[in-house]
């Protein structure tokens, strides 16, 4: 640590594709409100050797300058703890705080250095340049884990015992407690209800995944269960490939590194740019394409508004990119007639209406004819699915009412549809109100 008692550099370890064990990638340090990194000559001179993202970090020797814009690498700041993480981690160094503590307290490298080592992707970062020692935890249980996110919750300080039980899960992204348990031949992150929860925000989650599977979508694996009386999700993690050897881990960057921007730019973040990305850098960029823009006519039919930039990603093996399953589709509370999308959907348009899809169906290769067909199919069969999986989640009447047409199917999302799309919202007011 530097006299400021926060970290002044950190090593980042990396494992390659199909190893089990990681390899010392390079060296972060920082440099005047930056975070710059550079390969080491053991890293560079493998036979094996990828770029941790090659347009960001290509292989090559010395300190690589940022991206414009950028005060870390975006492929880095992937692997960094978001905002529950670091409540857990302020919790823990400066003891009790409520919800309002501000995450500006602790640096980067504190958060890359204190948050878990089992966190999304292939990277993790340590102190020594020749010693990998994971922060990990033994195994817990869910009531422990549990307990352990309502006193983060409340501001309030953990046992050792809870605070160790709830570090695996801070180097996870998002906003939402949550943690990581691994059972049999399977890693999953678990979601918690929170006490702010004006519905069931975690049966929602659920019941959106499980829909956006019906419809076709490529997307992460859910359960749910119960804990200290508490709903419990649980997503199947797929960056991690679980061998006789022992666990391999997939590199990922999200959506935010592939558009090269930061945080505080991320409100910039397009479909459009991103289609344009799929069209040059990814493999099978047309099928790519069409499962992009289905994501986003999901998002809409479900009322999920919280499709920023980060939760989109790619995996990366060196040479190509390939969208990872769809997760964290979620519907968001509404309480005024209009919605917009987290991310622009083309030119400065974000709005949540199928229309906005539709006017930008040539940006993912689609006809409009396609991108007509590929709305009426998701529409027929949220309809069709609706109940059953409502029935699989036991939602109670009182939150069906408010997510059908409410998030589902949203009168909103249907508005400005003319000519050949007008029967989508014909088909859909056929429907009414939940019964």
């Amino acid at each position: 640590m530097n006299s400021d008692g926060l970290y002044s550099e950190a090593f980042v370890w990396a494992w390659l594709p199909g190893e089990i064990r990681p390899v010392v990638a390079g060296k972060l340090t920082a440099e005047g409100g930056q975070l710059i990194f550079n390969y080491g000559k053991s890293y560079l001179a493998r036979e094996n050797t990828i770029a941790l993202y090659a347009p960001e970090l290509p292989l090559q020797s010395g300190h690589i300058p940022l991206l414009p814009g950028l005060s870390i690498p975006g492929c880095i700041r992937d692997g960094s703890p978001d905002a529950w993480g670091r409540r857990v981690i302020i919790n823990r160094r400066l003891g009790l705080k409520d919800a309002r503590a501000d995450t500006a307290q602790l640096d980067e490298l504190t958060y890359l250095l204190e948050s878990g080592s089992d966190r999304t992707g292939a990277l993790d970062f340590q102190r020594s340049a020749t010693e990998y020692l994971p922060r990990t935890t033994g195994n817990v249980t869910l009531d422990e884990l549990v307990e352990a996110a309502e006193r983060v919750e409340e501001g309030l300080p953990l046992s050792p015992e809870l605070d160790q039980a709830l570090q695996h899960g801070t180097s996870i992204g998002g906003a939402r407690p949550k943690a990581q348990i691994e059972a049999g031949d399977c890693k999953y992150i678990a979601k918690f209800s929170s006490a702010t929860d004006l519905y069931s925000v975690v049966k929602a989650e659920f019941i959106a995944m499980r829909l956006a599977a019906s419809v076709g979508l490529n997307v992460a694996r859910v359960s749910l269960t119960r804990s200290l009386n508490k709903d419990v999700l649980l997503i199947e993690r797929f960056d991690r490939i679980q061998t006789q050897a022992g666990w391999q881990r997939r590199m990922m960057v999200s959506a935010l590194t592939l558009l090269a921007l930061d945080e505080m730019m991320a409100r910039y973040a397009s479909y459009e740019e991103l289609a344009e990305i799929v069209r040059h850098r990814f493999a099978n960029a047309a099928a790519t394409l069409r499962e992009l823009f289905a994501r986003l006519v999901f998002n809409i039919l479900c009322g999920n508004t919280d499709d920023h930039a980060r939760n989109h990603a790619a995996f990366w093996d060196g040479e190509t990119l390939e969208l990872t399953p769809a997760y964290d589709i979620c519907p968001q509370a509404r309480t005024g007639h209009e919605a917009s999308q987290a991310m622009l959907i083309a030119g400065d348009n974000r709005m949540s209406k199928l229309s906005s899809c539709l006017a930008s169906a040539a940006n993912f290769l689609l006809s409009r004819k396609e991108a007509i067909e590929i709305v009426e199919r998701q529409i027929g069969f949220i309809i069709e699915h609706w109940d059953s999986v409502c029935d699989e989640a036991s939602l109670t009447e009182t939150d069906r009412v408010f997510l059908w047409r409410r998030q589902f199917l949203n009168p909103y999302a249907f508005e400005g549809l003319e000519g050949d799309a007008a029967r989508i919202k014909a088909m859909v007011d056929q429907i009414g109100s939940y019964k």
